[in-house]
């Protein structure tokens, strides 16, 4: 009996995980990516013999047993992986008010760390600890103790952060400290579900981790995976066309002419992309507008160093830095003003971990700065562009040397992106970090199914519930679920672990 023919659109995290799963259950696995570089947000590039990460800066819950591990562990990867545990005391460091506050791995050690700053708020402290860890078991696939496919119980989701924190406690200080890592998931106070901080930081919270060498490995190892089982991924295949029999897809079109046969779709692109290469009269108007009226999440500049050699110590752990008197910089994001804040990282690499070799730092940045330049391409942008980002640049180290003074004089060279170098490289609209933006008041509207209006097409990827790499892993695992049964693969994963 023939293989069933599944065509993975996107080679992002989500794209081989679903590719993973399904070439291990016996279906026959295509995965067509655009670029020339596998990975999505997995991506990394070089700079004089140096590896950059352009989107996994570290992740959460790979200790044994915790739940990202045993995603990782069904799938075959985790063994593959090399991996850097972050300070056990303070894998984050949030400065706001010129003050630093740790944030520990551990429950118990995360609150008698902040109980040190704020030592009247332990109970406070306490019941969000135990809040975000209650919201996170009730997550659909976060604890496969519980069947729970679905968000049941609606209004745990409809809360917004700032309704949640201004019922937790009227310490303004100790709010802001609890969300400066929001650039994580940029956040909106008023808008942003509470349920999305809470299960990351909860995640963070469990374990943090950083992937040493470059998060491509990843890719490249989920990739093996899916060719071991059979299947393919192939680079430079964009698709621009869905061919449909009654009503159903019966091939995808790329952009050099070629014809996949298909039985099933899986696209990890943007849903608004995605939508673009249907023909009107097979999608109802409806659902169409619907998608294609989501507002996205707000884009980064980001600034990639490469140091002198033995200046900077590694830090095995990331800074927020906040200059104003909220941490809410995509909320309060202005142009004139920028930026307001940054996050610093240096990056796990095996030959030495005693000095740091490179450093990424990001900001904020506003799609409506560099509008004017949408219709070019990499590379090709002119000198105007080319002196707005190194103008940037400089802004942004002035910020930086106020939190590590000197720091310019441990630079060897930089090299710059904005929102539209992710949007080239990615295919997020408007060159997003993390996709649609959730908004508890309308969270119907903006949570993606992974069933679409199409009989055999799937989304898969950060747009869904969640974005991140357990939330795209959970988005993943929720796709196939749809293919091959909820129960049936929960419980084969529960199996393997």
């Amino acid at each position: 009996m023939a293989k069933e023919k599944v065509i993975i659109i996107g080679s992002g995290l989500g794209g081989l995980l679903c590719g993973c799963i399904l070439s291990r259950e016996g279906y026959s696995v295509k995965v067509l990516e655009k670029n020339r570089q596998i990975g999505g947000c997995l991506q990394v590039f070089a700079r004089k013999g140096h590896i950059f990460n352009t989107g996994l800066n570290y992740t959460e819950g790979l200790a044994d047993g915790q739940i990202l591990y045993k995603y990782f562990k069904y799938v075959g990867v985790f063994d593959k992986l090399k991996l850097a545990r972050m300070d056990i005391d303070g894998f984050e460091r949030i400065t706001y008010k010129n003050e630093e506050y740790k944030f520990a791995q551990g429950q118990e050690l995360f609150i008698e760390n902040l109980v040190e700053k704020f030592p009247k708020e332990r109970q406070t402290l306490t019941k969000y600890v135990e809040d975000i860890k209650q919201i996170s078991k009730k997550f659909p696939l976060y604890n496969l103790n519980v069947h729970n496919y679905q968000i049941t119980n609606w209004e745990i989701y409809e809360q917004s952060i700032a309704q949640y924190f201004d019922t937790l406690t009227n310490n303004n200080d100790l709010k802001n400290v609890l969300c400066g890592a929001n650039m994580l998931y940029a956040g909106l106070p008023n808008k942003t579900p509470f349920y999305i901080h809470a299960i990351i930081n909860n995640s963070f919270v469990n374990s943090a981790w950083r992937l040493v060498d470059g998060s491509h490995h990843l890719a490249i190892s989920l990739a093996k995976i899916i060719k071991d089982n059979g299947g393919e991924v192939l680079k430079n295949k964009e698709v621009t066309k869905f061919r449909f029999a009654d009503k159903k897809i019966s091939a995808v079109e790329t952009n050099d002419g070629e014809v996949f046969e298909t039985d099933l779709v899986i696209s990890n692109t943007h849903p608004a992309n995605t939508l673009k290469m249907i023909d009107g009269n097979q999608v109802y108007g409806a659902y169409r507008n619907r998608i294609m009226s989501l507002k996205n999440t707000i884009g980064m500049f980001s600034l990639y160093i490469v140091l002198k050699e033995n200046t900077f110590e590694y830090q095995n752990y990331n800074h927020y830095y906040h200059k104003g008197s909220s941490v809410w910089g995509a909320e309060n994001y202005s142009e004139k003003q920028w930026p307001e804040g940054f996050m610093f990282y240096t990056l796990a690499g095996s030959k030495s971990l005693k000095y740091a070799e490179s450093v990424i730092v990001l900001s904020y940045m506003s799609y409506n700065d560099v509008a004017k330049w949408e219709n070019t391409w990499i590379e090709q942008r002119g000198d105007d562009y080319l002196e707005f980002k190194n103008k940037k640049a400089e802004q942004l180290l002035d910020l930086v040397e106020q939190k590590f003074p000197t720091f310019r004089n441990k630079i060897g060279s930089y090299y710059t992106s904005t929102p539209l170098t992710y949007r080239d490289y990615t295919g997020t609209p408007e060159g997003s970090s993390y996709g649609i933006l959730k908004e508890s008041d309308q969270l119907l509207k903006t949570i993606i199914s992974p069933k679409t209006k199409i009989q055999n097409m799937f989304f898969t990827g950060q747009n869904l519930n969640m974005h991140g790499v357990l939330g795209v892993t959970i988005a993943a695992v929720m796709t196939c679920g749809e293919v091959l049964g909820n129960d049936y693969l929960v419980d084969k994963i529960k199996a393997s672990t």
